[in-house]
This record gives structure tokens, sequence and C-alpha cells, in this order.
């Protein structure tokens, strides 16, 4: 079931397009080690926010797509990528709740609760850091770009920042 899911088409092709960022951030990283990048990844394609040329993006899309065929899997994980911080903030979100559960609603009670609360949270960070990556290699990103192109990089500047949207098709 999981993996029906997984291949529907919209999904298959962000999955794709998200290792693909991934790959593209870690090229673009090698080549501008002091520069703050970010990405978001859709079924059109992805988008690279960062003070980089859309040469450089175009160049190092190019250069991860090649890795990518060649079978350099490994470019699909990534440190940042939101699904780390998410599967943490997600099950940190739970764990606390599940420690509010039966308190009662004085201040004073909640406050009491604090110690509790910051030892679930820190043991969620903890317990979830390799979860994140887990997570990216089999659900939110995919190694293999199968017949995914690069068509074109769109570049535009919006509240000061540079957006540059690289375009796929397959």
């Amino acid at each position: 079931m999981i993996n029906d899911i997984l291949n529907f088409h919209p999904i298959s092709r962000t999955r794709r397009n998200h290792g693909l960022e991934h790959a593209t951030m870690h090229i673009l990283a090698k080549k501008h080690p002091h520069v703050q990048l970010g990405g978001m990844s859709s079924p059109r394609g992805f988008t690279i926010i960062g003070d980089v040329t859309s040469e450089d993006v175009a160049g190092a899309a190019i250069e991860a797509l090649l890795k990518l065929r060649a079978g350099e899997a490994d470019l699909t994980e990534h440190p940042n990528c939101g699904t780390n911080f998410a599967i943490s903030g997600l099950i940190a979100g739970l764990l606390a709740w599940l420690g509010t559960l039966g308190c009662e609603k004085t201040f004073k009670r909640k406050l009491e609760r604090l110690p509790l609360l910051i030892t679930l949270v820190t043991l969620a960070l903890i317990v979830t850091q390799p979860l994140g990556p887990i997570i990216q290699k089999r659900i939110t990103t995919a190694s293999d770009p199968q017949g995914l192109e690069l068509e074109r990089v769109e570049t535009t500047i919006r509240a000061g920042l540079r957006l540059h949207h690289v375009i796929t098709r397959n």
C-alpha cells in the first residue's frame, strides 16, 4: 500500500525532484561553502533559495542529475532537510502533549510538569535524530531520477531573496 502511494505520479515526481534538489544543494555547497541555501520541491521541480547565480544552479542541477543517474544515491540525503526537523518536531510535540494529559489546568500545576515536558522533548529529539534521514531515504526522496529531465531555471527576487525555480519534466 505504501508503495502505491509513493508511486502515485505527483508524489513520485515530488520525491524525485526532492532527491535532485538535495543533490543540487550538495554540489552548490561545495562550490559556495559560505552561502546559505534553502530549498523546496514539488511535482513541477524544485526551488533553490540563495545568493548564487542561475548559471551556478543550472550547472549544479545538471551535475547532480548525472551523479544520481550514475548511482550516487547518498546525494539525496541532506542534514538540513525539513523532513529531519518535521519528524523531530512531530514526535517532540506529541510527547509534550502526552506529558500534559491529566494535568490540572492551573498555572502552578502546569509549571510543575515543566521538568517532565523538557525531559520528554529532549528524549524525543535524541531518539528521532536517526529517524529523519531514514524517512528521507525511504519516503520523502527518491535516489533514482528515472526519466527526470531538466527543462529550465527561472530566477526571481522576492522580498530580497533570490529564488531559482528549477523546472523538470519526465
